[in-house]
Parts: C-alpha cells; sequence; structure tokens
C-alpha cells in the first residue's frame, strides 16, 4: 500500500481543505496510506546566516522524503495561495530538499465557485521551481467550490459527481505514482541542481 502526506495548506483552524483531505484520508484507506500534515505550526520563513531551519520542518521534510506521494490542499486568496503555505514550501527547499521529483496531487476547496483554479495554477509554478522540482501530476484539477456546503455532518462528500472525479483523479494519482518510480535516472542530478542552486547568483 502506498504511503502518502496530505499537506494541509492552511492555518486556519476551520479549513475546508482540511475537510477534503480528512475525507480523502477515509475514503481511500484501502488503496493508500494518508497522513494529514499541518503547516500552522511553522514560522513564517525567514533567512539566516546559519540557514537555521524549524525543526518542525525538518521533521515533515523527512516524512515527504520517505513518502510515495504529496497530496497538498490549497485554498484561493486574491487569486493566490495562502501566505502560510508559500511560506512552508520555502521553509521545505531552504537546506533541504524533498520534493525533488517526488509525485504530487494538488486539491483545492473555497467557498466561492470557481474552487482553486488560480492557486492551484500558481501552485504548480511553486513546485516547479528550481529549488523544489517535484513532480507534479498533469492536466489533473480537482476544485472543490462551495465547500461549506460540500460535505454533509459526518465528514462526507455529499455531490455523486465531485466524488466520481476525486476517484478518478486518486485513481490516476496511484498510476502517476508507480509511473514515477520508473523515472529516476535524472533524480541524482536534479538534486544536486537544486542544492546548488542559488537566486542570488543567478541575476
Amino acid at each position: 500500500m502506498k504511503k502518502f502526506i496530505a499537506i494541509v495548506g492552511s492555518n486556519s483552524k476551520s479549513s475546508t481543505n482540511r475537510n477534503l483531505l480528512k475525507y480523502m484520508q477515509n475514503h481511500f484507506k484501502d488503496e493508500a496510506d494518508i497522513e494529514l500534515a499541518e503547516i500552522k505550526d511553522l514560522p513564517i520563513f525567514k533567512k539566516s546566516p546559519e540557514k537555521t531551519v524549524p525543526e518542525y520542518a525538518i521533521e515533515l521534510a523527512n516524512k515527504i522524503e520517505a513518502a510515495d506521494g504529496v497530496i497538498i490542499g490549497t485554498p484561493e486568496y486574491d487569486h493566490s495561495i495562502p501566505a502560510a503555505l508559500s511560506s512552508a514550501l520555502a521553509w521545505l527547499s531552504y537546506g533541504q530538499h524533498p520534493f525533488v521529483d517526488k509525485p504530487v496531487m494538488i486539491t483545492g476547496a473555497s467557498y466561492g465557485s470557481l474552487g482553486s483554479s488560480r492557486a492551484q495554477a500558481q501552485l504548480r509554478q511553486i513546485l516547479d521551481s528550481p529549488e523544489i522540482k517535484a513532480r507534479i501530476m498533469p492536466s489533473s484539477e480537482f476544485l472543490l467550490g462551495h465547500s461549506l456546503q460540500a460535505f454533509d455532518d459526518d465528514g462526507n462528500l455529499k455531490d455523486k459527481d465531485t466524488i466520481k472525479q476525486l476517484d478518478g483523479l486518486f485513481a490516476d494519482f496511484l498510476k502517476f505514482v508507480g509511473i514515477s518510480e520508473q523515472l529516476g535516472g535524472a533524480t541524482a542530478a536534479n538534486m544536486e541542481e537544486a542544492r546548488n542552486f542559488n537566486w542570488e547568483d543567478n541575476k
């Protein structure tokens, strides 16, 4: 059984993205072991001369490295991902690079009708950056709109078509992870490039 880390891309205590990832954790429990990971305990990213990284960021990076893949649930604020998620990804690419060639599935829930489409597009750009180099599942968006009304009292998605779409995307992600396991030829070089990359030397 595959092991996935599902990152709650919000520091809100009542995030519907957390609800979505919890639903996936339970709904797909016979297909994968999904562990939820919070970012709310991480401080805002700040460089230091010693390149000090918070202990929790190191712990989270180790979990990502050990996992077969990562699922990220992002809200959308002002057409972008939350500052807390951006900061968390900065910590996870500062002196450590657990995302290099790691399969990633992006999901998103928002209160409006469009889900988190613009935030997901931005997140793809960030995950494709030289310091992160994640392997993002292509041609896939799971956009949960009107997320406050999307779940029943037991935390289950109510709309059958939405569930069917999520089932299909998750099945694709399992296949994508399997394919990714056969594509490690450049991983060592990609890791070295990520470690050596420095924006200050690339003006």
